[in-house]
């Protein structure tokens, strides 16, 4: 049972990521020099509520890594890691609140499950964003209109900060109407 278990996980995971992709390559608005308004977060929010921090760090890196193929500003190897595998890899540490998830959605407590939802999209967000200002700080300090610190800060909050909220609503009104999202299906493996 346990290594079905592990296969469902893999499954998920790379089904997951190929889906964060899709959301990313389909969005309304593509920052001048990268970044962009997107649910590319949604499904590694998922994963890591439904597989924890493991399951959100794998389909994170994944995400990031696959984006290589379609399109990645990219100036050198480091840059790449951290504006993309590191980036969206640690958006799956909102797996930290996966058994609060769980616990919520099981005991059918719907602010407590919105309340941990939205901090581990939070952490996630906020993560994610921490890695592409440091990015911008180091590697794209060329195109800064003033301090290259403030000016990284407020440009990727630019579409960071609507890219969270858009997946926190999305994530609430997913798990909320149906929260056997928080749940494996195990009757279902065999």
């Amino acid at each position: 049972m346990k290594q079905r278990l592990k296969l469902q996980a893999l499954i998920e995971i790379s089904l997951f990521a190929a889906l964060g992709l899709i959301f990313d390559l389909l969005i309304p608005f593509r920052m001048p020099q990268g970044g962009s308004i997107s649910l590319a977060m949604l499904p590694i929010f998922v994963m890591a509520y439904r597989h924890g921090l493991k399951g959100g760090l794998a389909t994170g890196a994944l995400v990031g890594t696959l984006q290589l193929l379609f399109g990645a500003y990219i100036f050198t190897p480091v840059q790449f890691l951290l504006d993309y595998t590191f980036a969206y890899g640690v958006v799956g540490m909102a797996g930290l609140f996966a058994g609060q998830v769980k616990r919520a959605a099981k005991d059918e407590a719907k602010k407590t499950l919105v309340v941990y939802l939205v901090l581990g999209a939070l952490l996630g967000s906020l993560l994610r964003y921490g890695a592409h200002v440091l990015s911008g700080i180091v590697f794209f300090a060329q195109y800064a209109e003033g301090p290259v610190v403030a000016y990284s800060f407020a440009y990727n909050m630019t579409y960071m900060l609507p890219s969270f909220l858009v997946s926190a609503v999305v994530l609430v009104l997913l798990f909320v109407s149906a929260p056997r999202f928080a749940t494996l299906a195990t009757r279902d493996v065999r």
